[in-house]
């Protein structure tokens, strides 16, 4: 039997200083401490006797002995009635049949089955559990009028016969394909990218392709190296001299090598002929400017025009007040007036506008 577990701690040591306690520890009991200068063992439920070596039998059990509590092993010639005659297992009116060492076994009436006729042949067993894929049929031992399904993760329907299509969501990222299966999905991953949803963007320059302390940048499925002064190629391993050029006769001649020839030849760099071009104006610029001056050409023309136009007719007025008719030299020396006098007023007015 297993070591007894109802002993409390001080119990424990008490009995651990005992004889009793190996005994009583060791069947179903504890070493109980009394008054006595002898210990005496306190019996687990099930467990009885001085050291608590003997298990409990049956209720009821007259004739018969047992190795575990709450057993009857009946004695020979004497025969277990007690299941059939008092327990009354089989249900559903089925018949109850001792089969001998204490086993049973129930004759049931038609429409029903089961250990103890408690299943009636009811929906599931009538369509021939029509569950698929792993679904259990349900109708409540046989007792509902219809059956129901309880499927499997990844499966639905009224038979489970449907497998859900996972991949329904797109759950994929970055053009990844992906595929369906049983209550789960997988992703098939474009170049460059990883992970379970192909998400992550696989690092190209964790290997640190870039040479001669270029940067590198990370780019999908791919790098870019950014290359120092006098390197070039994709990882910046290819080194570049700075060309010179050589002037001669107005022309530009490339030497990367060769050293010109004469006192009178002047050499230049490649710098030094980029800076001299961009110092000048761009076709662009150069006809922006055109446009303008043409534009501001035109306006001082008409300003001159209008100008001129207002000064003739200040020289007709003015001769006209000075005709020598004297039947009417009063009417026009107060008709030169009020003109003078437009004319004074009118003729900064235009000048303003312009």
């Amino acid at each position: 039997p297993p070591l007894a577990l109802m002993c409390s701690p001080e119990e424990a040591i008490f009995c651990l200083l005992g004889f009793l306690s190996i005994l009583c520890c060791h069947w179903g009991g504890c070493c109980a401490r009394t008054d006595l200068p002898v210990s005496s063992c306190r019996c687990d439920p099930g467990w009885e006797g001085k050291y608590c070596e003997q298990c409990v039998r049956m209720p009821g059990c007259l004739h018969g002995t047992c190795h575990q509590p709450w057993q009857c092993i009946c004695d020979n010639g004497w025969a277990d009635i007690h299941i059939c005659e008092h327990e009354l297992p089989c249900q559903n009116g089925a018949e109850c049949v001792y089969d001998g060492d204490g086993e049973y076994s129930c004759l049931c009436p038609e429409g029903f089955h089961g250990k103890d006729c408690e299943r009636k042949t009811g929906p599931c067993e009538k369509a021939g559990f029509p569950c698929r894929n792993g679904g259990q049929c349900q109708d409540e031992n046989g007792f509902a009028r219809n059956f129901t399904c309880r499927c499997l993760a990844g499966f639905v329907g009224a038979l489970c016969e449907n497998d859900v299509d996972d991949c329904l969501m797109r759950p994929c990222a970055n053009g990844a394909s992906c595929h369906d299966g049983i209550n789960r999905f997988s992703c098939l991953c474009q170049v460059g990218f990883e992970g379970r949803f192909c998400t992550i963007n696989i690092d190209d320059c964790a290997s640190r392709p870039c040479k001669n302390g270029a940067k590198c940048y990370d780019r999908i499925n791919d790098f870019d190296c950014l290359c120092p002064d006098g390197f070039t190629g994709k990882t910046c391993e290819v080194s570049t001299p700075e060309p010179t050029w050589t002037v001669v006769t107005g022309r530009r001649v490339a030497n990367h090598s060769e050293k010109a020839s004469g006192g009178g030849l002047l050499k230049i760099s490649v710098k030094e002929v980029v800076t001299q071009r961009d110092a000048g104006l761009s076709e662009s610029q150069l006809v922006t400017v055109l446009v303008f001056g043409i534009l501001t050409a035109a306006l001082v023309l008409v300003t001159i025009l209008l100008m001129l136009r207002n000064r003739q007719r200040g020289r007709r007025r003015s001769n006209w007040c000075q005709s020598p008719s004297q039947a009417a030299r009063k009417l026009q020396e107060q008709e030169c007036q009020v003109g003078m006098l437009n004319t004074v007023m009118v003729e900064p007015r235009k000048t303003t506008e312009l």
